[in-house]
Order: structure tokens, then sequence, then C-alpha cells
């Protein structure tokens, strides 16, 4: 009988964990920012380390090689041309989402396309 509430009280765990932890929409500049400040986007399996700037820049580096951009915010988006290397990524307005205050996820085409989660750190 205990093991049986004890299965149940981990299978109620774990079926409530995702609503604690889902991403919440982003559509502020400044509380987007306020996410931001002193910390950079962080994906160790990519090697990627990015600093968002107040001034609309952004800097570092992935898989070893340069990173650098500009950005904007615009209706709601997060809107940045980057380059990586000497290869162009293309201008791109993309809907943010944030996590437990300290994971950042970005989805291209302003919410339509394929996703990307970093940490703050």
């Amino acid at each position: 009988m205990f093991a049986r509430k004890i299965s149940l009280a981990v299978a109620l765990a774990l079926f409530a964990a995702p609503a604690l932890a889902d991403y919440r929409l982003v559509t502020d500049e400044a509380e987007f920012m306020s996410y931001l400040s002193s910390k950079n986007l962080s994906n160790r399996l990519y090697g990627l380390a990015l600093t968002v700037t107040p001034q609309g820049t952004i800097v570092g580096r992935v898989a070893g090689r340069d990173v650098t951009g500009d950005w904007s915010w615009q209706d709601g988006y997060f809107c940045r041309q980057m380059m990586w290397g000497e290869r162009d990524i293309p201008y791109n307005c993309q809907l943010v989402e944030i996590r437990n205050g300290n994971e950042m996820r970005f989805t291209v085409d302003r919410g339509a396309g394929d996703s990307a989660s970093f940490m703050l750190r």
C-alpha cells in the first residue's frame, strides 16, 4: 500500500512539473533587458556565449568564431542581424520567452520557426 502511494505521488509530481517550468512570453524590451543585465546568453553544447547590450549590439563567440551584430525591439519581438565569422546571419525577428528567470528561448520568424534555448549566466 505504501509503495502504491509513493508511486502515485511521483506520478503526480512528474505530471505537474511541466506547468511549473513553462516558458512565459516576453513582449517588452525593458523586461527583456532586465533579464540580461550583467548576464550573457550561454549554450555550452554549441560553445556559445553572447552579450546583448542595451546599446543595440551583440558580441560574443560561437564554436570558436567571433559573433558581432545589431539588434532592436520591434512590435514585441527581438530583431537581429549578425555575422558569425565571415558568415552573414540574416535579419530576423524572434519571439522571446523566459523560464525560471534564467533560461531564455528565442523562436525565429516571429515565433513560427525553430527555437533555441540559452542559459543566462
